[in-house]
């Protein structure tokens, strides 16, 4: 089985989904050759999150390695994307957790974190009368049309553009995540109005056609996920990992 993975057997997209479901079914011959196959995958995730290179002896690793593990038990293939893409997103948020978590207790910022996320928390008590919680919607469609105008984006285009098909869209927008939560990615795109695709193709199993193919979507998905635009990111919190 080992030979059979480390040999591209899982290079495309279903293949690698019956691996993880067999995974998940309780095959532990399976579990343990996903984790020794793809042990370079889970080395090259962490050290995109951590920004520094990491190997197997430090502790970045074994919790890149417990959170694939649990990538392969909680995936749906059902759901849409792959796996490498939700194992990738599933990594990062263990290791930023982590990473916060050292934060606090080398340089006692636990207790200003919390403070700032508890008068976020304050702020988004106070409720519009139903008057205003329009009007705030209309600015903030006039606000994200300006922000995709720069990217020679229009809600026609995207509506036309938009993945027809779950899986796809959920990939699509697996993607978008990413990028959005990676300042070195985000950054790219910013600055250059284009996707950082040959990054984006070596973090997740997604080929540069599909990338390509949805990049008017990915793109429109980005910039609202890092704007303040609060009303339109309530209508995609069901797609967030």
């Amino acid at each position: 089985m080992l030979l059979s993975i480390i040999h591209g057997l899982f290079n495309k997209k279903q293949n690698m989904n019956e691996l993880a479901q067999l995974a998940k079914a309780g095959n532990e011959e399976v579990v343990h050759d996903l984790l020794i196959a793809h042990t370079s995958f889970m080395k090259k995730t962490a050290s995109f999150v951590c920004k520094k290179s990491i190997d197997e002896h430090d502790e970045e690793f074994s919790i890149a390695m417990s959170a694939f593990h649990d990538a392969i038990v909680t995936f749906e293939p059902s759901k849409g994307a792959s796996f490498l893409t939700f194992a990738h997103l599933i990594i990062k948020r263990r290791l930023v957790d982590y990473i916060r978590k050292e934060n606090a207790r080398n340089e006692k910022l636990l207790y200003e974190d919390e403070s700032s996320h508890t008068i976020l928390d304050h702020q988004s008590i106070y409720t519009y009368t139903e008057t205003q919680q329009k009007e705030a919607r209309k600015q903030e469609l006039v606000v994200y049309k300006e922000t995709l105008a720069q990217f020679n984006l229009s809600f026609e285009e995207l509506t036309k553009s938009s993945p027809k098909h779950i899986d796809a869209r959920k990939t699509a927008f697996y993607i978008a995540q990413i990028i959005a939560e990676s300042d070195e990615l985000y950054t790219y795109l910013i600055e250059t109005k284009k996707l950082p695709i040959k990054q984006i193709e070596s973090l997740v199993e997604v080929s540069r056609k599909t990338i390509e193919r949805h990049r008017k979507y990915i793109i429109a998905v980005v910039l609202l996920l890092n704007s303040d635009l609060t009303y339109l990111k309530d209508y995609v919190k069901g797609e967030i990992i």
